[in-house]
């Protein structure tokens, strides 16, 4: 989802009714509780393979930049 898609469903939420909008909260959370559980496998991962301090440098520098 892009940022004109994320803008484009909160203007829907917006404009929705009480139905509409219950839906569309009800796909959101299942969305992040899809993608947390994503993530955490994720890092389980990372952990097994000894790449987890590995990918904290990367995440590290790419916060610097983009400061």
């Amino acid at each position: 989802m892009n940022d004109n898609d994320k803008k484009d469903f909160v203007e829907e939420f917006k404009k929705g009714d009480g139905t509409k909008r219950l839906d569309m909260w009800d796909y959101a959370l299942a969305q992040q509780v899809l993608w947390e559980k994503i993530i955490t496998e994720m890092q389980n991962i990372a952990r097994e393979q000894n790449v987890d301090k590995e990918l904290e440098k990367l995440m590290e520098k790419d916060m610097k930049d983009i400061k």
